[in-house]
């Protein structure tokens, strides 16, 4: 990745990232090894279609790639002999005239301020002439989707069959608005968002060409500001390079984008779910205070309800977070002592609430109300725990009531919520403690075919209460790991993980059985009486070992018949 310093704008003086950084080649298009890997294969073989829709979010390099693909197409190589290859030299005459916008053979068109039927009509005038001096003459409409329909439709049939030095490329990040139509005449390549990683690289390497410094968490905000943007990062780092002059902290970087610190938006969760108001308050003012929007601290206790939740099913997941290990540890722990229905109702309350604060005259005032109705909710018992009570209110008043006449029936909501929970009343099984214990959870359950398959199907990895690790058999099912994730989390009312492995694992359950059987039966064996047993029936076999004294212990039940 180098600067395009073969733009004539260069000699303009200072130019942003995002201009200064802009790919010229397959090669420097980050994010996007599907499109690049299909359009290097269609040059090489000569299997191009005649239009093309780039469809993706804004910033994803949509005109960029559009434009690289004209370069692709009309490069003629360094000595003017070579043809249309995935990677264009960038200094042949068609390369720089692209490359510089003006390239009177490859035509851009801003859908948006020219929408109508008219500037349709004049494009597909000069479809019919030949390149002046391009191989290929292209067309690349950007935001293709604000078309009218009369337009759409003026440029059906020059789409379906256009001159074969025409190519149709589009753009847009709204293909649904595009009519069915246009889009079966056009082959589609979707640009996703690039991800985190490889944007903090990118951007690190561009910061090191410029010569600035920019510090691990400044880098990780703005990359999550870009939300897989390029150009939006780009233009984030831009600014904050300016604001810093030369060194970015992230400080700096908070207070640019008004974030809330990350530690300060757990404190302020913590002071939520603890229902103590006037810390959260006080929190949320300071925030504001310090420059923080009250939306974006609503945005970021939503994105850290979101990764509670996650944390509560897969503890895991922590460790991928962009999250300083002190504020992994305290999320954490926050996730464990949290349910899972309180995160929910925290989830629906913020979504709700951020709503409110958007249209609020005053944001700071709408968000305090927010805060102030999660933290009384925070004490208040989840459905469940609501059911419960109320059903043990019911049995308490059941037993008062003794021989008495029958109570009147309870009717309304509060009779509704009894007859729904009862069936769901019964007692959950506790977490079996080791896999022998999980194997015979099974069987008490007359879960036959689930417990044969542990014992038989499924090599051990690692187990602890509530996660479960195994390499299935060959002869396994195929939703063996979801029948028991399935059948544990009812029984015990637990998430439980259930990951199936690759690694070794320990011998079945049955094979370790088997194991244990086969050397009792070789102890037994060396004992002299069995010797002389089996030395007078030579035909005779030991097919299994047997306590006797467990065999004729007294059972209590027995000796409690025998008294009566």
């Amino acid at each position: 990745m180098t600067p395009t310093d073969s733009d004539p704008r260069s000699s303009q003086g200072y130019r942003v990232l995002a201009r200064k950084y802009r790919p010229q080649s397959f090669a420097e298009l980050i994010g996007q090894e599907a499109v690049v890997r299909t359009f290097g294969n269609a040059i090489a073989s000569g299997r191009l279609a005649q239009a093309y829709i780039l469809t993706g979010v804004r910033g994803v390099g949509k005109t960029t790639t559009a434009r690289i693909i004209a370069r692709a197409l009309n490069c003629i190589g360094p000595d003017g002999t070579g043809g249309p290859t995935a990677s264009p030299c960038g200094v042949c005459d068609n390369c720089v005239a692209i490359a510089a916008d003006r390239h009177v053979d490859v035509q851009e068109m801003d859908a948006a301020s020219r929408t109508g039927i008219d500037d349709i009509r004049e494009l597909i005038e000069g479809v019919r002439y030949a390149p002046v001096q391009a191989r290929t003459k292209i067309y690349i409409i950007d935001e293709v989707h604000m078309l009218s329909r009369q337009a759409f439709n003026g440029l059906l049939k020059t789409l379906e069959e256009p001159p074969p030095h025409v190519k149709f490329i589009f753009a847009t990040t709204e293909v649904r608005k595009i009519p069915v139509t246009v889009l079966s005449r056009c082959q589609r390549f979707d640009l996703r968002r690039v991800d985190a990683p490889t944007l903090t690289g990118y951007f690190q390497a561009i910061v090191e060409q410029e010569g600035v410094t920019v510090e691990p968490e400044a880098m990780a905000m703005i990359v999550r500001a870009a939300e897989g943007s390029v150009r939006d990062g780009l233009s984030l780092l831009d600014q904050a390079i300016a604001h810093g002059g030369g060194a970015v902290g992230a400080a700096q970087v908070r207070d640019m984008l008004g974030l809330a610190d990350r530690a300060q938006v757990i404190d302020l969760m913590a002071a939520l779910m603890a229902g103590d108001l006037a810390a959260t308050l006080g929190l949320l003012r300071r925030q504001y205070d310090a420059g923080a929007e009250p939306l974006i601290v609503l945005q970021d206790l939503l994105d850290l309800c979101h990764w509670l939740t996650v944390l509560k099913i897969t503890p895991e997941a922590g460790e991928g977070a962009p999250y300083a290990q002190a504020e992994r540890d305290r999320a954490g722990d926050m996730a464990a002592k949290l349910t899972l229905p309180v995160l929910a109702r925290t989830w629906q309350m913020l979504l709700k609430g951020l709503a409110e604060v958007r249209a609020a005259p005053s944001p700071i005032d709408a968000a305090e109300m927010v805060l102030i109705r999660l933290g009384h909710a925070a004490d208040l018992p989840d459905p469940a725990a609501l059911v419960r009570r109320l059903t043990r209110e019911d049995s308490d008043a059941d037993a008062d009531a003794g021989a008495g006449p029958s109570p009147a029936p309870v009717s309304g909501p509060r009779a509704q919520a009894v007859a729904v929970a009862q069936p769901a009343a019964a007692q959950a099984d506790p977490l079996p403690a080791d896999f022998e214990a999980l194997v015979a959870l099974f069987e008490d359950r007359r879960e036959i075919r689930l417990a044969a398959a542990l014992k038989t199907e499924a090599h051990l990895v690692a187990y602890r209460p509530g996660r479960l690790e195994f390499r299935p058999s060959d002869r396994a099912p195929a939703t063996l790991g979801q029948d028991l994730k399935r059948c544990l989390d009812r029984w015990t009312g637990a998430r439980w993980a259930v990951l199936v492995s690759r690694d070794g694992g320990q011998p079945t359950w049955a094979d370790q059985q088997a194991s244990a059987q086969r050397a009792e039966v070789g102890a037994v064996e060396d004992h002299a009486l069995v010797q002389a047993v089996l030395a007078t029936f030579p035909e005779a076999k030991i097919t299994g070992v047997r306590d006797l004294a467990a065999d004729t212990a007294p059972n209590p039940e027995d000796e409690g018949d025998a008294e009566r």
